[in-house]
């Protein structure tokens, strides 16, 4: 991802977006739909050059057609996350295409946007997906869990944990609500920016299953956040903060 610092003085450097879709109008829609947004877009149509595109580039998000020529859009999700990147990831599917849907989940990406799809609607969950910063103090804390609202950074004891932007924010978002029951609905609109909820318990169960199985790799207990029965999910006081 792009990690220049803004010079004092001048605009701070754009986000660099890469589209991946074999199809030129759902190009020409998506790039339009994210300069509103202030990115700059490169774009691939097909999973190789994107991957040579995402090699050689800062990038700062990736949207990304799960059908694609040369390899599947959930193939280069899971190639993508194979090398450690942390950069958002956003499918594009067709309604119909529900385990394509969940497998990209699982693959490591951070939402979906069913097509067709509103471009103000896609914009606003990209702008979701790359914000770093927030309302609130600059670090939300509850024991030995740290997560900064600046740079979405997560530390347990003092020991950074890295974990992909998605799973970073859920993790504040519990974190700030803690001993409080967080429905799946107040997590979508929290964490993913929507009140859509199509598909939408789905995709918060996968992203805590996948907190917990990162949280777990760095010796973090997993019962640092917990499912409530018909409810939601709840994060208990971990100790003096």
């Amino acid at each position: 991802m792009t990690s220049s610092n803004p010079v004092p003085g001048l605009p701070a450097p754009k986000l660099v977006a890469l589209v991946v879709d074999d199809e030129p109008q759902m190009l020409y829609v998506v790039t339009f739909a994210l300069e509103t947004q202030g990115f700059e877009c490169l774009t691939a149509p097909d999973a190789e050059s994107a991957w040579e595109l995402a090699s050689t580039r800062d990038i700062d998000l990736v949207v990304l057609d799960v059908m694609l020529p040369g390899g599947s859009g959930v193939d280069l999700c899971r190639r993508l996350r194979g090398t450690g990147s942390q950069v958002p990831i956003i499918l594009l599917t067709a309604m119909r295409d529900e385990p394509d849907r969940i497998a990209g989940l699982e693959a490591g990406a951070d939402d979906y946007v069913t097509k067709p799809f509103s471009p103000r609607e896609l914009a606003l969950r990209a702008r979701a997906v790359t914000r770093r910063s927030g309302s609130g103090p600059d670090a939300i804390t509850n024991g030995p869990l740290r997560v900064s609202t600046a740079t979405g950074r997560v530390s347990w004891g003092g020991r950074n944990i890295p974990l992909p932007d998605t799973e970073a924010r859920l993790l504040a978002t519990m974190a700030r609500r803690r001993d409080a029951v967080v429905t799946w609905q107040e997590l979508l609109n929290e964490v993913w920016g929507t009140s859509d909820d199509s598909g939408g318990r789905e995709m918060v169960r996968t992203t805590v299953y996948r907190l917990r199985r990162h949280l777990q790799a760095h010796d973090v207990p997993a019962d640092v956040v917990v499912a409530v029965r018909g409810r939601g999910y709840r994060m208990p006081p971990l100790g003096q903060d």
